[in-house]
């Protein structure tokens, strides 16, 4: 298996969440060795709510080296190892936030007026593509020359909700999943069996605490069916949230002197798709593209909105996929065993294999049952959550 961590993984302090015959535990790794924090704090959300900005990470009890431990994907061993990666969040609230790059502006507007149908989407995608692909990238959203640029593609019947997101005063944020359904590296991600486009979303996502204040980031995966939305905005639910359809990982990188959130603004996200029929799809996303900054994004999503156990944002993707995988013009689409890979060198390698969202593992380990496992193992006991 390719090495998950950052290129710079001896100057990171990574955060993230393992499966041990006891239940999760949140881990941090440090100089190479894995460390299990479930003395420390029973969730990463408690973690991360405790400690102040810059604060010291305790010491956990020293697993040792992360190399030492067979982090096999689940595709290759099934579910039957004792210590398995999970998603590094377990309590916070999981959203996301759409359209905020010029080119993903664009092809949410083709899925609009294509209905869904990928055969339509190539011939539209060269007219908006050259009619208004510079105006919507030039422009700071929100502002008065966004304006003046929407009144013009009104006058030319080119406006569309998209772009109102796209250009406008106010970002489109989501909820993306449920806290404790993401998945992490190494596991299934799942597409709906009745989509016939969809595609990843490869993204930088922010991590941020009750008070809102970003603490870290992470590489996410915001699996998309692009029929769905296609056919109608109302169904973005359905497009977004739904079995095994979110990805993030490896670790949460924390802030501090050797990772900021101008290397968030700088980072450069790749995709790589390898499927079981030798198609092969490479792409990258550039977060200095953005047309919004990450912390104006995570400030509109708690403007009207408390998050007592802190939430994750994804930022958004560059890349949509248009390189034809079947019949000409059809685009890309996924299939069942495609391997996803997403990587940026501070943030390290997220991978995972497509299957229907049908055959994935179920989701059964909820809140409730998270809690009933922490507090058998005693890390609910007041002296626990000092």
């Amino acid at each position: 298996m390719p090495s998950l961590l950052p290129h710079d993984a001896e100057d990171s302090l990574l955060i993230g969440r393992i499966r041990t015959r006891e239940g999760p535990s949140p881990v941090a790794v440090r100089q190479g060795r894995l460390e299990d924090l479930s003395a420390v704090a029973p969730t990463v959300a408690d973690l991360l709510a405790r400690l102040a900005p810059n604060e010291a990470v305790p010491a956990g009890r020293d697993l040792g080296p992360l190399a030492d431990h067979d982090l096999a994907p689940e595709w290759t061993d099934g579910d039957e190892r004792p210590l398995r990666l999970l998603a590094p969040i377990d309590l916070q609230a999981v959203k996301a936030c759409g359209v905020t790059f010029a080119v993903s502006a664009i092809e949410r507007v083709i899925e609009e007026r294509a209905r869904g149908d990928a055969g339509r989407a190539d011939a539209i995608r060269g007219e908006l593509q050259a009619r208004i692909g510079a105006d919507i990238g030039s422009v700071r959203p929100g502002s008065e020359a966004a304006a003046r640029l929407k009144d013009v593609l009104i006058g030319e019947g080119l406006w569309s909700q998209y772009l109102e997101v796209a250009i406008g005063p106010h970002a489109e944020v989501f909820t993306k999943a449920q806290p404790l359904s993401a998945v992490g590296t190494g596991a299934y991600v799942g597409v709906r069996s009745d989509s016939e486009w969809n595609n990843p979303e490869p993204e930088v996502v922010l991590v941020c605490d009750p008070q809102g204040r970003a603490r870290g980031a992470m590489l996410g995966n915001d699996v998309n069916l692009r029929d769905f939305e296609g056919r109608s905005a109302l169904l973005l639910g359905e497009a977004k949230d739904n079995n095994a359809s979110c990805a993030v990982g490896p670790f949460i990188r924390l802030f501090d002197g050797d990772f900021t959130m101008d290397d968030v603004r700088q980072a450069v996200v790749s995709l790589e798709i390898q499927g079981e029929d030798n198609f092969r799809l490479e792409g990258t996303s550039t977060m200095s593209l953005i047309s919004r900054d990450p912390l104006d994004l995570a400030a509109q999503a708690t403007h009207h909105h408390q998050y007592p156990d802190g939430f994750v944002l994804f930022l958004g993707t560059l890349f949509a996929p248009t390189q034809d995988r079947d019949a000409p013009g059809r685009g890309f689409t996924h299939k069942t065993g495609d391997v996803v890979r997403v990587a940026s060198p501070k943030l390290g390698l997220l991978e995972n294999k497509v299957t229907s969202c049908e055959l994935a593992p179920p989701w059964t380990f909820g809140v409730g049952a998270l809690m009933r496992n922490l507090a058998g193992r005693g890390l609910l006991s007041a002296e626990a959550a000092r």
